[in-house]
C-alpha cells in the first residue's frame, strides 16, 4: 500500500469512524501532506524525522508545531493499530515542549454593553438596511456572548437545533461531540423569536439558523466581517473576533465563582486544562478588585521607611 492509499483510509476513518469536523480534517491533511513532501521515505529514519521537526520550529510558532507534530504522530499510530505498519517511526522520537502561558483576550463588559447598545439603536433606524439583516447581526452578537459557542458552532447552526421556547440550543462540538446550552436571558429569546418570524421564510428554504442575504448560511468568515463592522460604528478602538465573545463568557462566569467543571461542560472541553486558563484572567481580575478595595490599602498605616 503506497502512501497516497494510507493517507486517503486514514482520513476516511477519521471523516467517519471518528466524525471529525472539516477543519480538524482540513488540518490533518495538510499537515500529513506537508510531512511527506519533505519526507521521502515510507518508513523514515530518526534522524530524518529529527531534522524536519526541527524544520518546523524554525518557521511556525510552538502552538502550530505542536499540532502538526500531534497530526503525523495521529496518523502513524492510525497504521500501527491498524498493522498497516509493524513499526511506528516516531516511537523513538522524544519530543518536547516549553509551555507558553497565554492569557486570552476578552472584551471587556463596557464596550459589550456599548456594542450591544448600539447594535439595539440601530435595529430603529429603517435607513440603515434591511431589518432582517439587522436582526440577524445583533442576535448573533448576542448568542455568542449567551452561549460562549465557537463562530463555527453558530455559523453551522441548524433551524432544528434552536428552540426558541425554551432557548437551549443544541451545539455539535468538535469531533461531532453534542453538547446542549440553555439562553437564560428572556430578552434575547424574545430577540431571536423577532428575528425568526422576519426571516422564516429564508431560515426554512436554507435550513440554517443564520442566513445571509442570498439565503444561504451565514459564514463564519461573514460573521468576523460582522462583528469588525460594528465594532468600528460602535467607536469601540479595540479589536474585536467573535472568539473573544467566548473568552469573556467562560471568564466571567469564573469572576461570579462559577465551578469550572461546569464552565468546561458548557464551552464542550473536552479536558478541564482547557478550561484552566480562564483562572488565570479570573485572577488579574481578582487582584484588581483587592488592590483597589481591600480596607488595608485604605489605612492611615506607617509601614517601614523607604
Amino acid at each position: 500500500m503506497n502512501v497516497k492509499t494510507k493517507v486517503t483510509k486514514y482520513l476516511e476513518y477519521c471523516e467517519f469512524r471518528k466524525e471529525l469536523d472539516w477543519k480538524t480534517l482540513k488540518a490533518y491533511r495538510i499537515d500529513i501532506r506537508q510531512y511527506f513532501d519533505r519526507i521521502a521515505a515510507d518508513n523514515p529514519g530518526k534522524e530524518e524525522i529529527e531534522s524536519y521537526i526541527t524544520d518546523l520550529h524554525r518557521k511556525y510558532k510552538q502552538k502550530t508545531v505542536k499540532r502538526k507534530i500531534a497530526s503525523i504522530k495521529a496518523f502513524y499510530n492510525y497504521l500501527e493499530e491498524e498493522e498497516i505498519l509493524t513499526e511506528n517511526p516516531f516511537r523513538k522520537i522524544k519530543v518536547k515542549f516549553k509551555e507558553i502561558l497565554q492569557l486570552p483576550r476578552i472584551v471587556p463588559r463596557n464596550e459589550i454593553e456599548k456594542l450591544l447598545n448600539y447594535m439595539y439603536s440601530n435595529l430603529h433606524k429603517t435607513e440603515t438596511g434591511n431589518l432582517g439583516e439587522r436582526l440577524r447581526d445583533v442576535a448573533i452578537i448576542e448568542v455568542f456572548f449567551a452561549t460562549g459557542a465557537r463562530v463555527c458552532e453558530i455559523s453551522n447552526l441548524r433551524q432544528e437545533c434552536m428552540d426558541l421556547e425554551s432557548g437551549v440550543l443544541r451545539i455539535m462540538g468538535k469531533g461531532g461531540k453534542e453538547r446542549y446550552i440553555q439562553i437564560a436571558d428572556s430578552d434575547v429569546i424574545t430577540l431571536l423569536k423577532k428575528y425568526y418570524t422576519v426571516n422564516e421564510a429564508e431560515i426554512k428554504k436554507c435550513g440554517y439558523f443564520f442566513v445571509n442575504r442570498q439565503g444561504k448560511r451565514f459564514t463564519e468568515q461573514s460573521m468576523r466581517a460582522m462583528v469588525k463592522k460594528y465594532t468600528v460604528l460602535a467607536g469601540i478602538e479595540r479589536h474585536i473576533t467573535p472568539h473573544m465573545f467566548r473568552h469573556s463568557f467562560a471568564t466571567f462566569l469564573i469572576e461570579e465563582g462559577v465551578d469550572i467543571s461546569c464552565v468546561q461542560r458548557i464551552l464542550g472541553h473536552s479536558s478541564i486544562r482547557t478550561t484552566q486558563i480562564y483562572i488565570h484572567v479570573a485572577a488579574a481580575k481578582q487582584a484588581e478588585i483587592l488592590k483597589n478595595y481591600h480596607p488595608r490599602n485604605k489605612m492611615a498605616i506607617k509601614g517601614i521607611a523607604a
